[in-house]
């Protein structure tokens, strides 16, 4: 049974019963069929549904937000922020959805053709519970405008969150299963992505977890799209600016108590400017304010949960044994809650296991590098693929990162944020498949090709 378990506190909260067997079938019986009357929609109808939707985001923002910060720590600032960003994603396929629909008109040498983009069915998302409502929109919002339906099976830690991400899309005058929360243990996931009205899975999780859903598809040959690990390089070479540049840092490594797969995980910095940079970047990392995640001041929260935490701080041991050196932090206050001030690590060896693994949680690796090509090299040195920040005012460099660098994401002078606008999605253990703009919407759906005569 999903139950709350505060993270800043370690109190126990609200609990959700799980669904049964004959549960799990009515709510997949239902999506089969709303499907057969959504797919008629005209892209006009679902728009005003998307926008519909958004407004409840925009109407609940304070109580939504909440919700994130009672079940996974984050601060309440940063949580209104995402709920604000949930509004803008419906928003951005309500007005962009329609035009990405259009057939279009294929060059053949006989006749004419056309390709049309087709809804196919029930999608389920398996989802984490570090952004627990936008995760969940990126996937949401183009399922509804694609004329396809959404079932949902979230992280058992954030059950009150799944709860309203279904009540909102009930609230703003969806068809009754259009889009359902599933309450169920990861053990049913398989048979739920077997059944034969499911027509594809997404998840956004953890390597292991995303190897499991796509052999589960596999057997059943239906597509799905992985987003799973990343430990994304941020490299700072001597032409940048080096204060913004290790300001910025701070925040890509900590935000959401570093939580999030497209942290700046590795800092990577050329040895011109590495001193200049540390000076910056630790003092700015000891200044986080970390603290109760419902003070508007704070800026770093609890892990998501002592288990998490304690996860990270075997990970942090682990380096240190290794080899590393651990510059600050990593202490975890004799408290209740998940706690765990933010840390930084140097001098990590290039031998050491630790160098190809993500830490999920507030600790950030340090490594200096002679040239641009040391750069490269140590940025790609690692099974992950997902994004990468990029810090340099020389175009050549820019091209090279933008060429050699083996990632889904490169931002250039900026933190990388996720954006309805662009595609988002990674290579090599990273997973496949993207997620957001057009290249989210067309995923799931069926690109067929009309010929015709004359």
């Amino acid at each position: 049974m999903p139950t709350v378990v505060n993270p800043a506190t370690g109190e126990t909260g609200r609990s959700f019963p799980e669904l049964g067997d004959d549960q799990i079938e009515a709510t997949l019986a239902r999506a089969a069929e709303t499907y057969r009357e959504w797919r008629l929609t005209s892209s006009a109808e679902r728009a005003a549904l998307l926008n519909a939707i958004a407004d409840q985001y925009d109407a609940h923002r304070d109580r939504l937000a909440a919700t994130i910060t009672e079940e996974m720590g984050k601060p309440i600032r940063q949580a209104r922020a995402e709920i604000a960003k949930c509004a803008g994603g419906f928003r951005f396929y309500a007005e962009k959805g329609p035009r990405m629909l259009e057939p279009f008109e294929v060059e053949v040498k006989q006749g004419r053709a056309m390709a049309h983009w087709l809804s196919q069915g029930p999608v389920l998302a398996i989802m984490p519970w570090n952004y627990p409502f936008w995760q969940v929109v990126r996937f949401l919002a183009p399922t509804i405008m694609a004329g396809n339906v959404g079932l949902l099976k979230h992280a058992s830690s954030t059950p009150g969150c799944a709860a309203a991400l279904e009540e909102m899309v009930t609230a703003a005058g969806a068809p009754e299963g259009l889009f359902q929360n599933l309450h169920i243990p990861s053990s049913k996931v398989a048979g739920i992505i077997a059944d034969r009205r499911v027509v594809a899975v997404t998840i956004t999780g953890s390597e292991g977890a995303g190897i499991k859903v796509a052999e589960a598809a596999g057997r059943d040959l239906k597509k799905v799209v992985l987003e799973l690990g990343g430990s994304d390089p941020f490299i700072v070479m001597p032409s940048a600016d080096v204060a913004k540049a290790a300001e910025v840092a701070v925040t890509a490594r900590f935000q959401n108590a570093g939580q999030s797969c497209i942290c700046g995980k590795r800092m990577i910095v050329h040895a011109d400017i590495y001193d200049a940079f540390m000076e910056r970047f630790t003092a700015g990392v000891n200044a986080l304010k970390v603290g109760d995640p419902t003070d508007e001041a704070t800026e770093m929260g609890p892990l998501s949960s002592e288990g998490a935490r304690d996860d990270i701080q075997k990970l942090l041991d682990k380096a240190v044994a290794q080899g590393a050196t651990k510059l600050c932090g990593g202490a975890t206050p004799d408290k209740p809650g998940a706690w765990m001030d933010p840390a930084i690590l140097v001098d990590i060896p290039e031998d050491a296991p630790v160098m190809r693994e993500e830490f999920f949680g507030p600790v950030a690796m340090v490594f200096k590098v002679a040239d641009l090509d040391e750069a490269i090299a140590l940025a790609n040195d690692i099974p992950f693929g997902l994004g990468s920040s990029v810090w340099t005012d020389d175009e050549g460099e820019q091209q090279r990162f933008i060429r050699d660098i083996e990632a889904g994401m490169t931002a250039i002078n900026q933190m990388l944020v996720s954006d309805p606008h662009a595609p988002f999605g990674g290579i090599k253990r990273s997973g496949h498949g993207r997620e957001l703009s057009q290249y989210g919407l067309h995923e799931f759906m069926n690109l067929k090709s009309v010929m015709m005569t004359g």
